[in-house]
This record gives structure tokens, C-alpha cells and sequence, in this order.
């Protein structure tokens, strides 16, 4: 008569002759997959990251040293979450780099199915063209390069530009829908008035008769400029969020949406002597400091953060922000992807119970 153990023992061998002959077949068992596949809550979002302005700019000036920007078509130093090395990720669905130009020198003209963001971090004077417009750069503009557009981005002053990059290749690449050429020549033609889709599009104004192409935002800068007395205003008026402080999105003001379908991106201001309240969301944020200092906590990891510090809150994942003096922080997530397929969650949490 077999034993319990003996019957237990049959059951186990059975189950993984079952195993090999479902992966031979290309097949597997749902029941030891499924918190994989559905789990309970986010845990895959990255590590809290955070690189300081100094280092940074160092290892880039380095890059400059040793491989020329036509060498490189993009000389860029890639920010690589801890939690996927390798991938190139910055966050669980997002791309982020810092990309140097130094003067007299030119990135060429390319188009490629991701949409591309950049907020400059230093050196004003250097251009970025888009489909036919040259807009002059200049630290904390906000600039967009919308799927499909060809783009390239040049120097002519006597000093480095340094900027931050956040792309949506790895939604792109999901899909399966990357496409990419480059331009005949390292430059576009400039076709248009520098100035023009700015003049044309963001008086609440639009020309008679004017179509918004599917997808594209007809601006592609936003400079820091008018941002910065936006966000004085609203602080001014006390429209301080308790988690968030000042914060405002930009948008197409043609669409009144994000400017890239699948990204959002913001400014935030944090009054002097601010301290939030814990908060989180399913969003991973890439941020950046455009001006003051202040001090961040990421989950169990805290740190000191001043100009140009280039931090990443995960997905799900609570943060609290303690500042002396006033902080504006840049930041850029896949919110708006989330919102649109109905996936958006956050929550907030008085720092009296925190």
C-alpha cells in the first residue's frame, strides 16, 4: 500500500514532467505566475535615485573629452536606475539622459517615433530646430520634440550647454512601433520665423482655420521666462497644495493637453520654509532643481538636493520635501499615459501621522 509521502512523491514528479512538457509546447501554468503577472501593488517602479549637479557635470565634461558630438550623433551620459541595470531606464517606463554640446558644435538633424522632452540646465545661446523653427535656448526652458518631427540642436557660443533629456522609447518599444531616419544634412533648413509658433499659438490665439495635427503640438518651447511669474502668482495668491506645493503642467495651448501624448511635464515651486506632506503615486518622476536648495526623503533614503541635482521618485513609492529656502523643481512622468488608460492612482498622507 503506497504511503502519503508516496502518493505526495508521484504528484511532484507528475507536475514536473507537466512543466517540461508545457514549456516544450510553449506554454506555462497560470497559478505560479499570476503575482507576477497581476500583483497586488506596484513593487517593479525603480530604486530612489539621485545625482548630484557636481558629478554630473563632470563625468558629461569628460564625455566631451573623449568622444566628439558627430562621434556620438547624441553625446549623452544615460541615468540608470539602480533597479534595471543595462536597460537604460531612468524609471520603469522612461528614458532619461544628460546631453552636452560644446561650442562650435552641432547634434544633426534626426526624427525618431519616441517623443523627446528637455529642460536646459546650463548655457544659454544654443538653438534646438524643429520641422523648419530654431528657438534659442536658455537655463529652465522647457522644450519638446514631438514623435516624427526631425530635430537637431547646435552651439555657437564660447561655453558648454548642458541639458536634461526624458524620452518615451521604452513605450515606444512595447509596441513595437520604433521608426527613425536621419536628415540628408546635419541641419535642418529654417523655414519658419524664429518665434513663430510661439507668436502664433500661445496668445489664445490660433490663425483662421487652423487644424491641430493628430498627435503634435504646434509649440515646442515654453521658456522659463514666462514660466517662473506663472508659478510667483499662483504662490502669491496661496494656491499651495499641502503634498505638492505650486504646482503647474505644461501643456499644447491648442489641445490644452500634455504637448506628448505620453508624458507629463512640470514645474513646482515650494515656498520658503515648506514642509509637505508625505505623498506618492503610480507615476515614477524624473526631477531636477532649477533653482534654491532644500531636502528630500524617498522612501527610507534621504538627501540634500541644490541646482541642477537630478533625483527619481518611483512609482508608488511616498516622498516628502523639506525646504529652507524656495525651491523650483522640474519633473517630468508617464501621468498622462496613466490617466488616459484609467491606471492613475495616488495618495496622500498628513505628515502629523506620517
Amino acid at each position: 500500500m503506497s504511503t502519503t509521502a508516496d502518493r505526495a512523491s508521484n504528484l511532484d514528479m507528475a507536475m514536473d514532467a507537466f512543466r517540461t512538457d508545457l514549456a516544450a509546447n510553449h506554454l506555462a501554468p497560470l497559478w505560479e505566475i499570476m503575482r507576477k503577472l497581476a500583483a497586488l501593488e506596484p513593487a517593479k517602479g525603480g530604486a530612489p535615485m539621485h545625482w548630484s549637479w557636481n558629478d554630473l557635470r563632470n563625468r558629461v565634461m569628460r564625455a566631451g573629452e573623449l568622444v566628439t558630438a558627430e562621434e556620438a550623433e547624441r553625446r549623452v551620459l544615460v541615468l540608470e536606475n539602480a533597479q534595471f541595470p543595462g536597460e537604460g531606464k531612468v524609471t520603469s517606463s522612461l528614458y532619461g539622459g544628460i546631453q552636452l554640446l560644446l561650442p562650435g558644435e552641432v547634434a544633426p538633424s534626426h526624427r525618431h517615433t519616441a517623443s523627446a522632452l528637455r529642460l536646459v540646465m546650463e548655457g544659454g545661446g544654443g538653438y534646438t530646430s524643429v520641422d523648419g523653427e530654431q528657438v534659442i535656448m536658455s537655463p529652465g526652458d522647457f522644450i519638446v520634440t514631438p514623435s516624427g518631427t526631425f530635430h537637431d540642436h547646435g552651439n555657437e557660443t564660447d561655453h558648454p550647454i548642458i541639458w536634461l533629456d526624458g524620452l518615451d522609447v521604452f513605450v515606444v518599444n512595447l509596441l513595437n512601433a520604433p521608426f527613425a531616419d536621419t536628415y540628408p544634412e546635419a541641419r535642418q533648413p529654417i523655414t519658419k520665423t524664429s518665434g513663430e509658433s510661439a507668436a502664433l499659438f500661445s496668445s489664445g490665439l490660433v490663425p483662421h482655420g487652423f487644424t491641430r495635427a493628430q498627435g503634435g503640438s504646434p509649440i515646442f518651447c515654453w521658456p522659463y521666462s514666462r514660466t517662473r511669474p506663472a508659478l510667483d502668482l499662483l504662490n502669491k495668491a496661496g494656491r499651495v497644495d499641502p503634498a505638492l506645493g505650486v504646482k503647474m503642467d505644461f501643456i499644447d495651448p491648442t489641445s490644452a493637453k500634455s504637448p506628448i501624448p505620453t508624458m507629463t511635464a512640470s514645474m513646482r515651486l515650494l515656498p520658503a520654509g515648506f514642509s509637505s506632506d508625505p505623498y506618492r503615486c503610480v507615476s515614477g518622476t524624473v526631477m531636477s532643481v532649477v533653482e534654491g536648495h532644500g531636502r528630500v526623503c524617498i522612501g527610507s533614503q534621504s538627501w540634500d538636493i541644490g541646482l541642477n541635482d537630478v533625483f527619481v521618485v518611483p512609482s508608488w513609492t511616498w516622498s516628502q520635501f523639506e525646504v529652507d529656502e524656495e525651491l523650483i523643481l522640474f519633473g517630468f512622468s508617464d501621468e498622462v499615459l496613466q490617466r488616459q488608460l484609467g491606471f492613475w492612482r495616488e495618495e496622500r498622507m498628513d505628515k502629523e501621522r506620517a
